[in-house]
């Protein structure tokens, strides 16, 4: 297990998909921490100071790549917007849903690089237990 923290990060332009008009552009940071191999971190740009961020499971990305997944708050489905092939991400919440279009050609190259980072099958190497366990502990107390 490598002692060194390492994150793979993109910026895309998603499209917001805006029933009766036309999609507008939203800015989102993408970011996989080896630290949370499990994990993909997505943060919208809002246009305020603060900016929206969406944690999901890396395998739900993935496997939304090729076909329809998920349940309940996020889900993920190929799809095609005009000629450009793309990847529908429904997020829905108690404020409200929002779906946008993940152009796909640049969402497999950030995967890419997060299984390189972290191949499948070995997210378990990259988990300290101890330090997961030590904060579960800690959060519990007072509860």
């Amino acid at each position: 297990m490598s002692t060194q923290p390492f994150t793979v990060t993109t910026e895309m332009e998603l499209r917001l998909v805006v029933p009766g008009n036309a999609s507008l552009p939203v800015q989102a940071d993408v970011r996989y921490d080896v630290a949370d191999p499990y994990a993909v971190h997505v943060a919208f740009h809002t246009g305020g100071a603060e900016m929206v961020e969406w944690t999901f499971a890396r395998q739900l990305l993935t496997d939304g790549v090729t076909r329809p997944v998920g349940e309940g708050d996020v889900q993920v489905w190929p799809a095609q917007n005009g000629s450009r092939p793309c990847v529908d991400l429904s997020l829905s919440s108690p404020s409200g849903r929002a779906l946008f279009e993940v152009p796909l050609a640049e969402l497999v190259e950030f995967l890419s690089r997060t299984y390189n980072a972290v191949p499948t099958g070995s997210e378990s190497d990259y988990v300290d237990v101890d330090a997961e366990l030590a904060l579960l502990l800690w959060s519990g107390e007072g509860s």
